[in-house]
């Protein structure tokens, strides 16, 4: 009997993945979700059912998220001008409100969009269980108001869920030692988390498709790069100003017990699993050392 090609085709697919299940099997995977993927109701949808099959395959997944679109819209809705200084949002009382209405909206979105493909879901923030301690981050000595940089994690709420089969979706909100709320950096607050529970990948989407040697030759993407490359590419300043600090924040992952680290571009459909689940990933992949390299036959 002569199958049809594209039958054949999908076999092959998930024979390719099948190391991958193994490897990181009952291992917790870090989600940061942001970007145009948080935008655009195709790609949401899209991230999350990527989300949820690594669940459902064994991965113990966990979404932190921000959403600085949608704050941005809530405080114009409300007659307020957002303010940005050294690109960090200036976070006075009124829109610190206004940051963790939206925030827990947008969580409980996602929430919803997880439960509904048969998963459970929970939405906490970074103050549910004292997870994330923080103190009041300054911009270049400048005060910006409730904006945290966080000084502690305490992931014990997390791994209830975990234990108990939960997907945990956090926004980033912490809390001062009075008990004051601050608006944490989404990309900090997944690094943060990432380290606490020991996490075997971060993955970062994006609205880039990874990193490249030079930004403006499309064809300079990274695929792999080491941290010490990845430092003295930071060391070295040559490269866009928004992609720094999250290399950095990479790079502070691995340092810190994180396996491997994924950017990623999020506005290409299921990029999580073209990352995770094949032999040649689509985004730029930060790992220990070179003789950490994964199974990349043909390189």
């Amino acid at each position: 009997m002569e199958l049809d090609k594209n039958v054949m085709q999908k076999a092959e697919v998930l024979i390719e993945a099948l190391p991958y299940i193994q490897r990181f099997n009952r291992k917790i995977i870090v989600v940061k979700y942001g970007g145009s993927a948080m935008v655009d109701e195709e790609l949401k949808h899209r991230v999350i059912q990527d989300v949820v099959l690594l669940k459902l395959v064994g991965f113990k997944p966990i979404i932190v998220h921000g959403g600085g679109k949608e704050i941005s819209r809530w405080v114009g809705k409300v007659g307020m001008e957002p303010h940005f200084v050294n690109g960090l949002r200036v976070t006075d009382e009124p829109t610190m409100e206004i940051v963790e209405m939206v925030l827990n909206k947008v969580n409980k979105n996602l929430v919803q969009l997880v439960n509904e493909l048969g998963v459970k879901a929970v939405g906490i923030s970074g103050k549910d269980g004292m997870m994330l301690q923080c103190q009041k981050k300054y911009s270049k000595g400048e005060d910006i108001g409730f904006v945290g940089e966080i000084t502690q994690v305490n992931p014990k709420v997390i791994y209830d869920l975990l234990e108990k089969d939960f997907l945990p979706i956090i926004c980033p909100i912490g809390f001062d030692e009075s008990f004051l709320s601050y608006n944490v950096n989404a990309d900090d607050a997944a690094c943060a988390i990432a380290r606490a529970v020991n996490a075997e990948k971060l993955a970062f989407l994006t609205d880039v498709e990874g990193v490249y040697r030079d930004f403006e030759d499309k064809s300079s993407l990274i695929s792999e790069i080491t941290v010490k490359e990845a430092q003295e590419f930071v060391d070295g300043g040559g490269m866009g100003g928004g992609m720094l600090p999250k290399l950095q924040n990479c790079i502070d992952a691995i340092q810190n017990g994180v396996n491997r680290v994924h950017i990623l571009d999020g506005r290409i459909p299921h990029c999580l699993l073209l990352e995770i689940f094949t032999n040649k990933g689509i985004g730029t992949a930060i790992l220990r050392d070179e003789d950490e390299r994964y199974y990349h036959p043909g390189e």
